[in-house]
């Protein structure tokens, strides 16, 4: 048999679950800092219902710079975890927490140039869950006035509430 390695690219594929919305889990929160010195936090996420129960999702990061807390705010306010005010808040403390995650497919090359494959979390990617034990279904709570706009889930703090169920 004649192989010729030089002829193949070098792909890393880490993606484990095809593109869409999962319900997850919060695994694992790993700490670091960014290259300017701000705090992040990589949040480890598995699927926890369906199909794909006990895959990886994604590895998403959040980042605490002034910019980032947007986004932080979001994640905390679909994990359950406290998104306004002061909060002190610890890594361990997102350890556990649930929400829809939508999870989409991400390419880039590393800096040895190879290809790297993976699953990537949009910015408004976390939506929360709501159990309904009657049936076993997934009910996530989304404010009606943001619906069909493109809005953000704290557009209108007031807003009514409707339930959207998922099947698993």
């Amino acid at each position: 048999m004649e192989l010729d390695f030089d002829a193949t690219e070098e792909v890393n594929d880490y993606v484990t679950v095809p593109p869409g919305s999962y319900a997850c889990r919060v695994a694992e929160v790993r700490q670091r800092t960014t290259r300017n010195g701000e705090p992040l936090w990589s949040l480890r996420l598995i699927v926890c219902e369906g199909e794909h129960t006990g895959r990886q999702a994604a590895w998403d990061n959040l980042v605490f710079s002034t910019r980032g807390r947007t986004r932080v705010r979001k994640v905390f306010a679909a994990l359950g975890v406290p998104s306004q005010g002061k909060v002190n808040i610890e890594p361990k403390d997102l350890e556990g927490k649930e929400a829809l995650v939508e999870v989409r497919a991400a390419e880039y090359r590393n800096n040895a140039g190879d290809l790297v494959k993976r699953n990537e979390v949009p910015f408004e990617g976390y939506r929360p869950l709501v159990r309904d034990e009657s049936d076993g279904r997934i009910a996530i709570r989304t404010p009606t006035a943001t619906k069909g706009r493109g809005g953000t889930a704290d557009a209108d703090a007031n807003a009514d509430e409707d339930d959207e169920e998922i099947p698993f």
